[in-house]
């Protein structure tokens, strides 16, 4: 008995081994190595193999310092000349823990942690756990924040972007429209400025509505913006949409169909390129999404210039909820008037001890949040970007987890390069728009 089985132990031993060898052999576009063997072994010593035909195969390590992997990414490539067989995205060089220094701070500070996740798109990641804490709380915010929040953030979709048509076109040899890309996202971050005082990271979205109201002006800066940003979009198609050299460079690279990006739970452009009409403002409507006009930019082909060509049509939608929101936009408050949420005025802390004690307090003890878990979604300009936040009824989360969708989409990766020239390598990748950020949140 125990002969027979030892016997069926070596046999399945000797099976999972030969499985091992097919799976990192063939049948997989993810090469399953690691971080370690990418950098001391050749082909045949990781596949345990003395195949001719694998004889030509290298592995080729590219990033985490390539300036075309959009921060600190690395993929370890296997090569068969110049065509890409498999490969395997290496993330975490730049893991800063925010999740876990979540639940050190309270829901107060919250905002200033999460919106250096996705540094392109911070007032997305600011809107999601706002809420998440407001549904934990359950009290809704005033119709003027809920406009000025949507205003917020389809701004940053524009700038977001405006500054994916920079880089992608600086990845593909367009060097100048690293320049033209980079002057319209500036007019947009000068809005940003003068709303929130800064240009990233604004923490501006908070519990209970907004840091402070809109500026002065803000409706003839908005008018400025509206007249500048369509003629140059239509600069950017003269430029890169008709050009035979750019579609040569992205049509037919880096392809998913739909029933793939499902099963990788790819959102957002990758997702909408492969022809599924999905968009979480339209589906599953937050904000005021549901009283405004717009359309949502599908693709047809699930390729890298259909990737391009939504972000570059969701600008001018953008830009259509923005005017829309300049004649909608209600008057009031524009945060929440409860004293355990929000801080008094600035004027009254000067003139009232009572209100000096309550910023105090609000700022250094934050608030009791009830017990319970809660999920909230927004789509940001790279698919579903979720809040995950559980409360034991204390002023800071027992846990938090944020649905990157960078990390997400990240996933992609393996099969969008596979059977591609190493040339394509860097389209595939500036057709993902990854914020390194986020993923190593």
């Amino acid at each position: 008995m125990t002969s027979e089985v030892v016997e069926t132990s070596s046999q399945a031993l000797s099976a999972a081994n030969n499985d091992d060898r097919v799976r990192l052999r063939e049948g997989s576009a993810v090469l399953r190595i690691s971080e370690s063997d990418a950098t001391s072994k050749s082909v045949n010593e990781i596949t345990k193999t003395s195949d001719p035909s694998e004889e030509t195969r290298m592995i080729l390590n590219m990033g985490p310092s390539h300036p075309s992997t959009h921060g600190v990414l690395r993929l370890i490539l296997e090569l068969e000349g110049e065509t890409v067989e498999r490969s395997k995205p290496v993330i975490g060089y730049l893991h800063t823990g925010m999740e876990k220094t979540a639940e050190t701070l309270s829901y107060t500070q919250g905002s200033t942690n999460v919106t250096r996740m996705d540094y392109a798109s911070p007032l997305f990641t600011e809107l999601a756990f706002s809420l998440a804490v407001e549904k934990l709380l359950e009290i809704e915010v005033p119709p003027r924040a809920t406009w000025i929040r949507m205003l917020m953030c389809e701004l940053n979709r524009i700038s977001s972007h405006l500054l994916f048509q920079a880089t992608n076109g600086m990845d593909l040899g367009a060097v100048s429209m690293m320049i033209y890309g980079w002057r319209e996202r500036e007019e947009v971050l000068r809005f940003f400025e003068k709303v929130t005082g800064l240009r990233m990271n604004h923490n501006y979205i908070r519990p209970g509505g907004v840091a402070v109201d809109l500026h002065d002006g803000w409706q003839a800066d908005l008018r400025n913006l509206l007249e500048i940003i369509p003629p140059r979009l239509d600069e950017y198609d003269d430029l890169l949409t008709g050009q035979p050299l750019f579609q040569k460079r992205l049509q037919g690279v880096g392809s998913l169909n739909t029933s793939e990006a499902l099963a990788l739970s790819a959102t957002g452009p990758i997702l909408r390129s492969t022809g599924y009409d999905w968009d979480l403002r339209k589906d599953e409507p937050y904000l005021a999404y549901d009283q405004v006009d717009f359309d949502v930019i599908v693709g047809t082909h699930g390729d890298s210039f259909d990737r391009f060509a939504i972000r570059l049509n969701e600008v001018r939608e953008s830009l259509r909820i923005v005017e829309q929101i300049l004649d909608l936009m209600p008057p009031g408050n524009y945060r929440i008037q409860d004293k355990k949420i929000t801080p008094p005025p600035r004027a009254r802390i000067d003139e009232s001890m009572e209100a000096l004690i309550h910023h105090f307090k609000i700022f250094t003890e934050g608030f009791h949040v009830p017990p319970g878990e809660v999920y909230a979604a927004v789509e940001s300009p790279r698919g579903e970007l979720g809040c995950y936040l559980v409360s034991d009824g204390s002023s800071n989360p027992y846990r938090m987890h944020i649905r990157g969708p960078s990390f997400v989409n990240l996933q992609t990766l393996p099969h969008l390069m596979r059977g591609g020239l190493i040339a394509d390598a860097v389209a595939v990748i500036s057709s993902i728009d990854p914020i390194m950020g986020e993923v190593d949140r």
